[in-house]
Order: structure tokens, then sequence, then C-alpha cells
């Protein structure tokens, strides 16, 4: 239903439920590819020869294209039809999830892993496009994207245990291969199970936009990566400099085309803004504090990726049942307070965290994380029908490009500044804590992170290497700590934010029906006419 409609939506029936579970799988296969790679990386090393730079590029080139390209694609399914759009990525992305399993060279499964980030750009934003055509009614469409939400949150929950699973008795290229069986049942349902749309009205694409969008979202998000890995370096800041030139560009064409890539007037409405400013702030939140707990699990508790991903279980039903539970709530209470409500559990959670220890720390961690994971877990489900459902029918396809755009610079940007700052307390606390008899080169490489004091205490004696390694998990459970004080800080912040922002966005029940019927303009948030 568009936002400015008064009458009430008809209600979706078993084929659109039935689609929502098709639309599920390529989200959750996604998600799990991102997280299911990292344990592939020794295996690469070793049967590609795959060196660092060409190993950090095989993770990294597929979130760079898929970030750069969301607007373009979720702007091109508006143009040529969402089902149609869905249906040729699938088919692409199962192609390339092939060719990635049988690469041969280094520099053969980067193409891949390129061409997957091109496919996979255009799967987002058209699940999320079509979940807003089949769910009119406001209700039902918050519980479908609070199902998507759940999908996309369990795949990168899952992603360690089918990884461990499949290298523990397959070779590397079978993580690769989940997306063959996924892709094939899409392709064979979609014409059946999903409509098609597409804004009837819509322009030309306008190819200088393209090359404009792509010049202003790749520098940053490769700039806000390389600060993660090596902090604030010329080149870093440099790209993300280039990058905020070419979005100013970018903005004023959109400004003056009649019909632009981009319709900056979907950003005049309050819901859909402030949803998308909370979005970004608690993906951001995520994607710093996953970073340390999963290498708290591995590196410093000592367990396996299959026995940290087990783990990790009880966040990912966490957030399941948050995930559907949120919209369910939100038919009766409105989202600012729900969200409000959730972030400060979340809260709770990074406080929790402040309590780890080095040793006997995992229930602690788990815990902390789990409600952290609870808390958080809204923010996509109501964030996303507060973007895509306050955006016009025809534009949701750009809305939902939007909205994932959000996500990814969020995660990117949490890795990178919240990276940063633990590596900072990591350092800090090795000054101060490095044995004595540690040689001076040993020392500086061990001051690099948790790997590097595990490179630095293979060739020291056995009882300085003890206390090196010893030194190191003090150390990186202190940047952990750090890291979730200032993440329980940012979610009260962000919990006000919402609170503040959205309150006036009434629930999504017969309340929101009757508000619509008033003319809210908060409602009807997308500034169209």
């Amino acid at each position: 239903m568009s936002a400015n409609t008064t009458a009430p939506a008809a209600r979706a029936g078993w084929r659109a439920w039935a689609g929502l579970a098709v639309l599920t799988l390529p989200t959750t296969l996604q998600a799990l590819d991102v997280t299911v790679l990292y344990l592939a990386l020794p295996h690469l090393s070793t049967d590609l020869g795959a060196s660092a730079t060409e190993r950090l590029w095989i993770i990294d080139v597929y979130g760079f294209m898929v970030a750069g390209l969301l607007v373009i694609m979720g702007t091109l399914g508006d143009r040529i039809g969402r089902r149609r759009l869905l249906v040729l990525g699938s088919a692409a992305f199962g192609a390339a999830s092939v060719l990635a399993a049988y690469s041969t060279t280094p520099e053969m499964l980067i193409a891949a892993r390129v061409l997957l980030g091109v496919a996979g750009a255009t799967l987002m934003p058209s699940t999320l496009a079509l979940i807003s055509t089949m769910f009119a009614d406001p209700r039902q469409r918050g519980l479908a994207f609070g199902v998507w939400a759940t999908s996309f949150s369990a795949g990168i929950a899952l992603g360690p245990i089918l990884g461990g699973l499949l290298l523990e008795f397959f070779w590397w290229g079978s993580v690769f291969l989940l997306a063959v069986p996924v892709m094939v049942l899409l392709l064979a349902t979609a014409p059946f199970l999903l409509p098609e749309y597409r804004d009837p009205a819509a322009g030309r694409l306008d190819l200088l936009s393209a090359l404009l969008s792509l010049a202003a979202v790749l520098p940053v998000v490769f700039g806000l990566k390389q600060l993660a890995k090596y902090g604030p370096e010329p080149v870093a800041l440099a790209a993300i400099a280039a990058g905020a030139v070419f979005g100013v560009l970018f903005v004023r064409r959109q400004r003056r085309l009649a019909d632009p890539l981009l319709d900056l007037r979907l950003f005049s409405g309050a819901a859909f803004s402030s949803a998308l400013v909370v979005m970004l702030l608690g993906l951001l939140l995520i994607g710093g504090i996953y970073l340390f707990v999963t290498q708290y699990l591995q590196s410093v508790a000592g367990l396996s990726p299959l026995v940290a991903g087990l783990w990790l279980l009880p966040a990912a039903v966490g957030l399941v049942i948050a995930s559907t539970l949120a919209p369910l709530i939100a038919r009766r209470v409105r989202p600012a307070y729900v969200l409000a409500g959730s972030l400060a559990l979340s809260t709770l959670g990074f406080l929790l965290l402040t309590r780890a220890v080095p040793e006997d720390g995992v229930a602690t961690v788990v815990v902390g994380f789990t409600l952290v994971y609870v808390g958080i877990s809204p923010i996509m489900a109501l964030g996303t029908d507060l973007i895509v459902g306050s955006a016009p029918p025809e534009k949701a396809g750009a809305s939902a490009a939007v909205s994932e755009t959000a996500m990814e610079v969020g995660v990117a940007l949490g890795i990178a500044a919240l990276g940063s700052v633990g590596t900072a307390a990591y350092r800090l606390s090795m000054a101060g804590a490095m044995p004595a008899g540690t040689p001076s080169d040993a020392a500086a490489v061990a001051s690099d992170g948790l790997e590097g004091a595990g490179r630095a205490a293979a060739d020291l004696p056995a009882p300085v290497a003890g206390e090196l390694l010893d030194a190191a998990a003090a150390a990186f459970t202190s940047s952990l700590t750090t890291v979730a004080w200032i993440s329980a800080a940012l979610a009260v912040g962000i919990a006000v934010l919402a609170a503040v922002a959205l309150r006036r966005v009434p629930p999504t029940g017969a309340a929101a029906e009757e508000t619509a019927a008033e003319g809210d303009p908060e409602l009807q948030g997308s500034g169209h006419p």
C-alpha cells in the first residue's frame, strides 16, 4: 500500500506467504556467503597459493561490488521489473558460484567474486521491493519484513556452522556450491509465486548518474575497510574524501534531472530519513562488536570455528524470536518505543560484555552478545518496513536499495571505527604488558593483533611464548570491553534518537490506518504528493 492511500489494503493470501518463503532463500544465502568464506581462507592459501593481498581481495571485492551497485540495481528493477531482475540475478549468482567453486587460481576466484558481487546486488533490493508489493496491508508487511530480517541474520549466524561442516568433509569450493540448489529452486518457483511490478512512468537509466553513484560509494567502502585494517593512512582518507566529492556531484545531478537515478524526495519524509539513520547506526554497532566476539571465541577462548558457531546459536535463536515479535508488538505500540526498548536491552548486553575476562568468559560473552543481537534485530525489521513502506510503490526498489546501502555502509563503518578503537586499546595494553625478554621485532609483530602474537610466540622460548600469549589474550579482552563500553553509550544515544525522531509514526495496526485516513504527514512521509 502506498503511504498516502486511505482505503484499507487487501490482505495477502497463501501465494504471497509462499513467495515470501522463496524470497528468504537468496537473502539467507547472501548473508551466509560472507561468514562462510572466512573459514575457507586457510584452505585457499594451501590449495590456490593465494597471497595475503589476494586473500583480502577475495574477501572484500564481493562487498565492494554489492555496495556500489545497490542503488543502480534497485532503480533498474523499478524500470525493467523486479521479478525479472531477481530471476536474472539469481541465474547469474548460481553460475558465478560454480565458477568460484572450481577456480584454479587466485585471480580466477577474484574474478568470480566480482561476478558474484554484481549478481548479489540485484538480489537484496529486488526481494525487499517484491515484499513491499506482495504485502499491501501494513500489519502483514511489517511481519513479512520481520521474516526477511530474520532470514538475513540467520544466514550470518549459521555461516560458521555450515561452513565448518562442509570443510570437515569436502573441499573449500563446496561452500560456494551451497548457492546452486537455492537458485535453482528460486528460478523454478518465481514465475508462479512472485508478482511482477515495474514503474509504468519510469524513464531511461541515466548512465552518468550510475557512474557517479559507483564513484561515490566504492571509494567510501574501500576507505572504511582500509581504516579497519591499517588505521588512518593517507590512502584510506583520500578514498573517503574522493567518495564524498563524487557523492556531492551525484546529489547535484539528481536534483537537476527530470527522471533521476535516485529520487531525493524520498529523503524528505521524516519516517524514511529517521529510520535510515537509526538503521545505519544500529548496524554500525553490530558490525563492530561481531568482529570482536567471534575473535574472542576462537583466538582467546581457543574454540574451533564450528564450536564457536554453535556457541553463537543462542544469539541466532534470540534474533529469530525478536525479529518475529517486533512487528507484532508494533501493531499496538509505536515503532519508536519498540526500537527504544529493544536498544535498551542491547545496552544491557554491551554492559555485560564489559565484564568479559580472558579465562572462563565464554558464557558471559555469549549471554551479552545474545542480548545485543536481540536488542538490535528489531532495527532491521521495523527500520526496513519504515524505509521501504513509506515510499510509493513505484519507488520501492530504489528505497530498498537505499536501505541496503545504509546497512552495508553501517557495518563497514562499525568495523572501521570500532575496530580502530579496539586496535588502539589492544596496542596500549600490550605496550604495558610485554613480557621481559621479548625481542623488539617480536614485540612489534605481537602488537599488531592476536594473530601477530601467535606468530611471534612460535619463535620464542616456551616460557616467554606462554607469557606473550597470555598478555595478548588479556589485551584483546581489554579491547573488547573498551568497544563494549563505547557501544553501550552509542546504543543509549540511538535509543533516544529513535524515541524522539520516530515518536509520531503510529503503530502498524488499526491505529495506523486511522491516522493515515486523517492525513498524518509523518505516516505519509515519502515527500510525494
